[in-house]
């Protein structure tokens, strides 16, 4: 199955461009902040980051990943790194199937950014 994982790859293609997560592990899209919500070239940077469920820091750049994992196994996993971070484990299974879908668009390989609510496949 195919999920998304941080990357460095494509790194300073914008000039606000962060990653502070560890490359490959599991990412998640957290809601963004309403200063965020309207600019996502804002100042937090959450409207434009994805979150790393193992390292719980955050960047710019996720790959699309193809992966031995099942469906449960990502639940699980997500179940922790919520839990972890304070957030509400019961949130897991929508989190996944979000990731899930999202990547499910593009093909393994693809580096993407976010814009808030938007995922795009980025260039170099």
């Amino acid at each position: 199955m195919k999920i998304l994982v941080a990357t460095k790859l494509t790194q300073g293609t914008r000039s606000n461009d962060y990653n502070y997560c560890v490359p490959g592990e599991l990412v998640w899209v957290q809601e963004p902040c309403d200063r965020d919500r309207r600019n996502p070239d804002g100042g937090c940077g959450c409207g434009r980051g994805f979150a790393g469920v193992a390292s719980h820091r955050a960047t710019t750049t996720a790959e699309v990943a193809e992966v031995d994992f099942s469906r449960d196994e990502l639940i699980t996993a997500m179940q922790t790194s919520l839990a972890d971070g304070g957030w509400p484990p019961v949130w897991a299974a929508e989190v996944v199937d979000e990731n899930l879908t999202i990547a499910s668009v593009f093909p393994a390989g693809t580096v993407i950014e976010r814009r808030v609510d938007e995922f795009q496949a980025r260039t170099a």
